[in-house]
């Protein structure tokens, strides 16, 4: 492999799929993915991940190299061969490698890198509905009474590594049959029940309690309930799509409830 600059060479291959990012295959004897961020803080983000993802050994592109001070800012990752794994079947696709993401623990709550770090998953939630608010005022009648569900249930929980942006497109599997996480910008360390409420939120379920293992407490569905709550009103407040704001805008006008 040659040296990786962050520069695109003249045989790249763009594969950017319509995100505010420029992504490149860059082919040769040791191919690699080079990505180019509109955002040095979700670099600084996905760089972090990816370390410690390599550092672990977990699911997911190891970093080759990096600079987030670049400009633009970049990353070099492995290049996989693989394909996107059906939507009906990633929730048990992705059984093995959320496992594996969810047994790294941090030593603190929220983004991993670029980003201001909580110490308490609380504080994490509450900073979360304030940049909402801030956002979108419309819906800070919204974002109040979450608070106050969110303030009446016990979120006392280890920091645990999150995907956080999970979708349709970001569980591959290679062609020897390994699953990969991919697109790990928005990463952060908190309760893991999140990342379900997220993911439900774009499978676009009526309710994410499907999502829950076999087993889950009430505890734990009240939680996921209300998670699911919070990724909506993130939607409704900040989705630059047009079609993603509208449904999660006529989820977040239903009268609020937590699992039972």
């Amino acid at each position: 492999m040659g040296r990786i600059d962050g520069r695109v060479p003249d045989s790249a291959t763009d594969i950017t799929t319509g995100q505010a990012n420029r992504v490149w295959y860059i082919g040769g004897r040791e191919p690699y993915v080079l990505k180019h961020y509109s955002d040095p803080a979700r670099a600084a983000n996905e760089t972090a991940a990816l370390r410690l993802l390599t550092h672990h050994r977990a699911p997911a592109p190891r970093l080759l190299d990096a600079d987030v001070k670049g400009q633009p800012a970049w990353t070099a990752q492995s290049a996989v061969q693989a394909r996107p794994v059906p939507t009906e079947r990633f929730p048990d696709d992705l059984a093995d490698p959320l496992a594996a993401v969810h047994a790294i623990v941090g030593t603190h709550f929220g983004r991993l890198a670029g980003a201001t770090r909580h110490p308490t998953w609380r504080a994490y939630l509450h900073d979360r509905l304030n940049l909402y608010t801030a956002a979108a005022p419309g819906l800070a009648a919204t974002a109040a009474a979450l608070r106050r569900d969110l303030d009446r249930v016990n979120l006392d929980t280890e920091p645990r590594l999150l995907h956080h942006d999970l979708q349709t497109g970001h569980l591959v599997r290679t062609t020897g049959g390994l699953r990969l996480l991919l697109d790990w910008e928005l990463a952060a360390f908190g309760d893991p029940i999140s990342d379900r409420a997220r993911l439900a939120v774009r499978l676009r379920l009526p309710s994410p309690q499907a999502l829950l293992a076999h087993g889950a407490t009430p505890a734990d569905r009240q939680r996921l309930d209300l998670y699911w709550r919070l990724h909506l009103l993130a939607d409704a407040a900040l989705a630059t799509d047009l079609d993603v704001r509208a449904h999660a805008l006529s989820l977040t006008a239903r009268p609020s409830r937590c699992a039972q």
